[in-house]
């Protein structure tokens, strides 16, 4: 059995204080982190219809029973209410009038809470403290990953497998794998997001949903995605600003990551998902409708191959950003493409190509040169193992997986002490 040990998040949990809520999507091991990792003297799982689940002494509640009975353990030890957000609002009035006796860990993956959670008019801000769980950071999941794979094996295993609930299936290799994966499970996949939608009114989730899609089929902006929508009647007017608090939710619960334009004048972002996993599924409905009609593991295999490398460079860049302390910003210049660009405020510090192939010929080396050698930074060029270039690039540092594995080691044991 395969275990991450999340080192960074229980960081995180242990820097909180008492009273703590993990909250985000389903299936990014919540749970699993609480039970594995976490000491608690009571585990409480709320069932859909609202009765609750003693785990420790299986036994079972009404809501009304356990509203009654929970103040008075309140105290006695760590406190775990997995799915909270299934009971009655007044459940939030109880936790605030009793905050800051004992240690309470609430668990939710609805979006409706989140938001609640996180905004200031919030009636537990400051009662609880909000630690997001999302995908697995890169660092942990390549040095974990290291232990069992090596080279672009690895890599490309490593930028799926932050998604957890891919964890244990998994099977090398990789592509080969994740073809049958969405093949076989991909209506369960677009369920992952379901719940964090579920006490949202229809349209509204459907704007959710349409955004999701929009992003995966190449729609990266606001004006993009608003053309998108309003074509698609799930808004009244073609107006950007109409959708802001959309992609300021989707990317508060973590299913969006959002990045700067650089070399704007005027601020301008697009928007990547935050999953691989979840982008090459919306893809696939996005462009073929895939899990209602009959779509053969062959062309799977084909969507597979051809979006894997996207994802990788992807990889590359938040794993940079997280090593070097840097935020991924996005270059819009004249005639100018670049993979990876990452800023220390307004000055642009790395830039770097990823060559996800097998071979990279002399003039393709020579156009990484003339093409970072445009930037006064450190500039890097990513690629499966040095045998792939035909030439050594000048003034560009090589990088290959055994590298990522080295400075992801490096920057968890500065991270962790």
């Amino acid at each position: 059995m395969r275990i991450i040990p999340r080192r960074i998040e229980l960081g995180k949990i242990g820097k909180s204080g008492d009273w703590v809520m993990l909250y985000g999507r389903r299936k990014t091991g919540k749970t699993f982190l609480v039970e594995r990792f976490l000491e608690y003297d009571e585990f409480f799982f709320v069932n859909r219809d609202g009765t609750v689940y003693d785990r420790i002494n299986d036994e079972h509640f009404t809501h009304s029973e356990f509203m009654r009975f929970f103040p008075k353990i309140l105290g006695d030890g760590c406190v775990v209410v997995d799915e909270f957000h299934r009971l009655p609002e007044g459940f939030l009035d109880v936790l605030h009038s009793h905050a800051g006796r004992g240690c309470v860990l609430l668990l939710t993956s609805t979006l409706w809470l989140a938001k609640r959670l996180i905004d200031r008019k919030s009636p537990l801000l400051g009662v609880v403290t909000p630690v997001s769980v999302g995908l697995i950071d890169e660092r942990e999941i390549l040095v974990e990953m290291s232990k069992e794979l090596k080279g672009k094996e690895l890599i490309e295993s490593a930028v799926y497998l932050r998604e957890p609930i891919l964890i244990q299936p998994f099977n090398p290799p990789l592509r080969e794998f994740l073809s049958s994966y969405l093949h076989s499970a991909g209506v369960m996949i677009g369920e992952l997001v379901g719940e964090v939608f579920s006490e949202e009114e229809k349209t509204v989730s459907e704007i959710y949903e349409a955004i999701l899609r929009g992003v995966s089929d190449g729609k990266v902006t606001s004006t993009e995605l608003s053309s998108l929508l309003y074509s698609r009647g799930l808004i009244s007017k073609d107006n950007p600003g109409v959708l802001q608090k959309y992609f300021t939710t989707l990317v508060n619960i973590g299913l969006l990551d959002k990045r700067p334009v650089y070399g704007k004048k005027k601020k301008k972002f697009v928007y990547v998902h935050s999953s691989p996993l979840l982008d090459l599924h919306f893809y696939l409905e996005a462009k073929y409708s895939y899990t209602e009609l009959e779509t053969p593991v062959e062309f799977v295999r084909k969507v597979v191959d051809m979006v894997v490398p996207r994802h990788v460079e992807r990889f590359v860049e938040l794993l940079f950003s997280k090593i070097y302390g840097l935020r991924p910003v996005r270059v819009e210049m004249p005639d100018l493409e670049i993979d990876i660009a990452l800023t220390d405020f307004k000055k642009i510090s790395l830039v770097g190509e990823v060559k996800w192939k097998s071979s990279v010929s002399g003039k393709e080396v020579r156009g990484i040169e003339d093409k970072l050698a445009k930037f006064d930074c450190k500039r890097v060029v990513m690629v499966p193992s040095e045998d792939t270039l035909e030439k050594t690039p000048e003034s560009v540092q090589v990088l290959t997986p055994d590298d990522l594995i080295s400075l992801s080691k490096e920057s968890l044991e500065s991270l962790l002490s």
